[in-house]
This record gives C-alpha cells, sequence and structure tokens, in this order.
C-alpha cells in the first residue's frame, strides 16, 4: 500500500503518514455512498440541521486544536486561520439554520386555463446524490467545510478529496463529523495526487465541486465530460483593487497590503493588480512602503505573514518578479527567502505585457499601475482572462459602486477586501476562466440540488383543446383565444372582436376550485430574500 507523508511548511516537520486511496477502496466508498445518500436525501431539511447541530460546537470547543492543524498544514497565521479558515464556516451554519429550509423548499406554478384546465403544477428541489468536493491546499478547512456542508444541508452524501498538501486537514474534517447521528457513508474522505482524483470523478459521482487552478479545472472538467457529471469550478483569480484619487487613502493602502499579502498571497481573491488613479500614484506608493516595513514574515505567533506551501508556488512567484525586473519594473525591495518563508514586495513601473500583471502569481508580490480616468481604470481591470472579484475605492460611494457593476467578475467590494466572498448569505464564484457556479448563500444550496418540475390534471373534461381530432375549426379558436389573451387592444375590444372563439372554448377557461385556490396561494406568497 502506497502511504503519503506529509510536511509542515512552517518547520519541515512530519505531520503524519496517510494510505493513499486505492481502486478497490474506492469503488467501496462510492457504494457506501450512494446507500447513505438514499438515506440522507428522505430526512427534511429542519431533521438535516438537527443532527449537523452538534458540529457547532465542536468547532468552538475544538477552536485551537483546529488553528493549529490549519497552520501546520498550509503555513498561515494563527489569525489567518482562525478568521479566514474557522470563522466563515461557523457563520455559514448560521446563514443555513435560519433559511436552509425556506430555500429548499417546493413552490407552486400558476398554470394556463386553456392549455391546463384543472391543473395545478409545481417545483420541488431534490439532491444530486453523491458529490465529490476537490478542496485546495490554501484554505484547505473552509474550502473543503463551505462546499461540503453545502452539498449534505441540500441532501447530498459527500467524498472529499482534500490536495495531497493537507492531509491531516481532510482527516481533521471527518473526524468532526465522527459520531454524529448520519449514516453510516454520509462523510468519507480518500487521499492522493491527481491519479486519484481522476479516479474519483471515473468512479462516477452524480456531481463534482472542485476548487483548485485553472489547469487542474479544465483537467477535472475534461474527465467529468467522458460520463457526463455536471461539474462546478471555483478557479483562480487576478483580482483588480481600483483606487480613486478620492479615496480615503489611509485606509486603501492598508486594504492593499492585507489584499495582497493576507496567506502569503495565497488566496484565490487576493490583490493582484492595484489600480491607482495617476495623480495621487506618488503620494500612495509612498504609504504603501512605510505600511510594507511595517509587516513581518515568519513563524512566530506575532507574524502577519506565514509560510508559502510549496517550492513550486515559490519558483512561481520568483519568475514573476524576476520577469518584471528584468522589463523595467521598478521594487519595493530585492526577492527574498527564508526556507519557506517569502518577504512581501511592491513593484511598480509595470506594464500590462509582464506576466505579474497577465498571471495569477499567488504570492507575496503587489504590482500597482496608474489610470488616468474612470474609463481607464474600467478598461484596464476589465483586460484579464480571469473574472473573480474586486474592489473599488471611493468616497463617493455612487461612483464606486457604478464602476463595480460593468467590471467582468463575479464578486465585488466597495472600499473592502476579501471579506465579501466571506459573506455566508452572497452567492461566491467567478466568470470567464474564473469558473462558473456559485456556492455560499441560497444560490449554494441551490447549486447542490436540482429542480424537478410537475403538473398534476384534475380535470373531468373529456379532452384538451390540444388533442385530436385537429379540426380547421378548432385551429381558428384557438386563434381567437391567443388574440385574446396576448393581443393589441383592452379586454373589452379582444373579447368583443374574439367572442365565437370564447364561446367555442368556454369549458376549457372554467378554472374549477382547486386551480383557483392553488393560484390565490401563488399570488400570496412571499418574493424570497436572504
Amino acid at each position: 500500500m502506497v502511504q503519503l507523508s506529509a510536511f509542515s511548511p512552517l518547520d519541515g516537520r512530519h505531520l503524519g503518514d496517510f494510505p493513499e486511496t486505492d481502486p478497490a477502496g474506492l469503488q467501496r466508498q462510492i457504494a457506501a455512498g450512494r446507500r447513505a445518500a438514499s438515506l440522507w436525501s428522505a430526512v427534511s431539511v429542519p431533521e438535516r440541521l438537527r443532527r449537523l447541530q452538534p458540529l457547532r460546537q465542536r468547532l468552538i470547543g475544538d477552536a485551537e486544536r483546529i488553528v493549529d492543524c490549519i497552520r501546520l498544514c498550509s503555513g498561515k497565521t494563527r489569525n489567518e486561520a482562525l478568521t479566514g479558515e474557522l470563522y466563515p464556516v461557523l457563520e455559514l451554519l448560521a446563514f443555513y439554520r435560519r433559511h436552509a429550509e425556506r430555500v429548499l423548499a417546493g413552490y407552486g406554478v400558476a398554470t394556463s386555463p386553456l392549455l391546463f384546465p384543472g391543473s395545478t403544477a409545481q417545483v420541488e428541489r431534490k439532491a444530486f446524490g453523491l458529490v465529490a468536493v476537490f478542496a485546495p491546499w490554501n484554505y484547505p478547512f473552509q474550502l473543503a467545510l463551505a462546499p461540503l456542508l453545502t452539498a449534505l444541508i441540500a441532501g447530498n452524501a459527500v467524498i472529499l478529496k482534500p490536495s495531497e498538501l493537507a492531509l491531516p486537514t481532510g482527516e481533521l474534517i471527518v473526524q468532526l463529523f465522527a459520531g454524529l447521528d448520519l449514516p453510516e457513508g454520509l462523510l468519507q474522505w480518500v487521499a492522493g495526487g491527481p491519479e486519484v482524483g481522476t479516479a474519483l470523478v471515473d468512479a462516477g459521482p452524480d456531481l463534482v465541486f472542485f476548487t483548485g487552478g485553472l489547469e487542474g479545472g479544465k483537467a477535472v472538467m475534461r474527465r467529468a465530460a467522458e460520463h457526463p457529471i455536471p461539474v462546478i469550478l471555483e478557479l483562480g483569480g487576478k483580482d483588480p483593487m481600483l483606487v480613486f484619487a478620492d479615496a480615503d487613502l489611509t485606509r486603501a493602502a492598508s486594504g492593499a497590503l492585507y489584499g495582497a499579502f493576507a496567506n502569503s498571497g495565497q488566496v484565490c481573491v487576493s490583490v493582484e493588480r492595484l489600480l491607482v488613479q495617476r495623480s495621487i500614484v506618488e503620494p500612495f506608493l509612498a504609504q504603501l512602503r512605510a505600511g510594507l516595513q511595517a509587516l513581518r514574515t515568519g513563524p512566530d505567533d506575532d507574524a502577519d505573514l506565514g509560510a508559502m506551501v510549496s517550492e513550486r508556488q515559490i519558483e512561481r512567484v520568483k519568475a514573476h518578479y524576476d520577469d518584471a525586473i528584468a522589463q523595467g519594473a521598478a521594487a519595493s525591495g530585492p526577492f527574498e527567502r527564508a526556507g519557506r518563508f517569502v518577504k512581501p514586495v511592491l513593484l511598480w513601473k509595470v506594464t500590462p505585457e509582464m506576466r505579474v500583471m497577465r498571471e495569477e502569481t499567488f504570492g507575496p508580490l503587489l504590482p500597482v499601475m496608474a489610470f488616468d480616468d474612470e474609463a481607464d481604470a474600467i478598461a484596464l481591470a476589465n483586460a484579464c482572462d480571469c473574472g473573480l472579484n474586486a474592489s473599488v475605492w471611493s468616497r463617493d460611494i455612487d461612483k464606486a459602486e457604478r464602476v463595480a457593476r460593468v467590471l467582468q467578475v463575479g464578486n465585488w467590494a466597495v472600499n473592502d477586501v476579501i471579506k465579501n466572498i466571506g459573506h455566508a448569505g452572497l452567492p461566491f464564484g467567478g466568470v470567464k476562466r474564473s469558473g462558473f457556479g456559485r456556492y455560499h448563500g441560497a444560490e449554494g444550496l441551490l447549486a447542490f440540488s436540482y429542480p424537478v418540475a410537475g403538473l398534476t390534471n384534475r380535470s373531468r373534461l373529456p379532452g384538451e383543446p390540444n388533442w385530436f381530432p385537429h379540426r380547421l375549426q378548432g385551429y381558428r379558436d384557438l386563434l381567437g383565444y391567443m388574440d385574446f389573451v396576448h393581443g393589441d387592444g383592452n379586454w373589452v375590444q379582444r373579447g368583443k372582436r374574439n367572442w365565437p372563439a370564447l364561446q367555442a372554448l368556454k369549458a376549457y377557461s372554467a378554472v374549477d376550485f382547486t386551480q383557483r385556490w392553488h393560484n390565490l396561494k401563488l399570488k400570496l406568497t412571499f418574493k424570497r430574500g436572504y
């Protein structure tokens, strides 16, 4: 049996060995997951929430142990592990506890009395069944638990595939669910690299949720298409931060440093392109450089930046730095590292052709580019293949929101960074090469379920207007009825010119009491809001 060893990026310590999932074991897991999904989907939403409720107490009670595990696996600081990984999960649980039953509830749909005499229509939500959740290494806890919990609350079973770089976190997640009143096999996990991921998709889950890089997402999507299996992809970003001259520059500078360097820049919604109005570039750079000097990188508990997860990622950051310097960029300092700890760097005098402006860096580099006016800022921000998140900074909120709304992204924030993706009620996902599909909020629950439409006919009429026999006069009557319902003029005018057709079809227009009551309920149904 192949053993996978896990090591901490903080200090290289050995975190454990994990047996790689083999094909036979995976098939047993698939079978167990399908049995559990069948049982779980029959449980009501309030009952699902009740059975998952003890998880909240475990997350709070085991917070220190969870933070330690996340920190050792990912290299991030304690504060980042707590606020970026653990707390958002608690917020998501609270949101679903309040709203999941309403979001997943069925609803009636009004019907036409002519085409559907005596009929009622409805839409119900059903769980997909067995969901494969691929979690990344940069936020191995939150970006596993958020889709995982959404899938469970929607009525699915889950097989979790954590990154091979974060196996202890995957094991911890499964341990947190141990002993809950859940069907056996409802939550399982697999250990391994890309080959195990391929085998998991080939095993035929009913839905695949993938968080990761573009190339990995494309590989999963290609494999899923062979079966075919629906996919939700949350991929990378190259997020712009637009700072206008009328912004609160002190707040914006602090936001830029956090947005670019939180988790050493290893955030899918990191600020990777800082666009600043030309008239304030110099004073704003001065504030950024002063703030940069105060940032601390290292393993101690008071550090602002922790370790980077892999050598491969450090090499990518260095390649982007070297390319920018070779093409004439200025830097706040040289590229420096101590083990896995990389010192953050500001870059300016950058151009759109540089790799640091075109490709996702996923590390502690912050390139700064000037823009002239609102139109120029929008054009620069949208000149990117990715479209995940963006932020706009201005004291003029109307202007900031106007600009934000025309950015080609799935999410935006005004005068804030990163934090908007942690809002439990807001759907999260990207456009363009940043993926498709959403999770969080009501849209997340809907994404992990599918609609089933039903029509019940209670009519006692001998036939329907579209049934046989087809006669010319019937055709003319239907034309008249169509004009009466959808034609020009008021009701009286339409009724006069189509009176013979209405008389011929009056039997079909008589809505019975069941249909009347159904349509009344529809009118009384409140508009959903979360």
